[in-house]
């Protein structure tokens, strides 16, 4: 396996995690990744009405943020949550983004059991 360029630990900045994880599809790309640990790049975006070059802009932007790790094993690229380094920068975020959305979308009629 190798592995694509991104950001070590001590590079990641809070203002560029918060401005990744604003855009709504980004969005929904995490909130699948914290409930599923890892999945390839084709079965995140399988469900999602995204382009595929839009999509690629996403799974960028979220892994030059600090956000994801990508690992490329053959022809496909594994994508999961930097949770433990993002825990360890900014204790708390990452489930307080999770939980706060979770939260707004019980409130505006989506099933609450639905990670997406």
């Amino acid at each position: 396996m190798r592995e694509v360029s991104q950001p070590a630990t001590g590079a990641i900045r809070m203002v560029e995690v918060l401005r990744a994880l604003a855009d709504p599809v980004r969005l929904e790309i995490v909130q699948r990744l914290a409930v599923t640990g890892e999945e390839s790049c084709n079965a995140i975006g399988s469900d999602l009405d995204v382009h595929q070059t839009t999509l690629s802009h996403h799974y960028r932007v979220l892994r030059e943020a600090g956000v994801t790790w990508t690992t490329v094993k053959g022809r496909s690229r594994l994508v999961r949550l930097r949770r433990d380094d993002l825990d360890t920068l900014f204790p708390g975020l990452l489930d307080s983004v999770l939980n706060g959305t979770r939260h707004t979308r019980a409130a505006s009629g989506a099933a609450s059991g639905d990670p997406c």
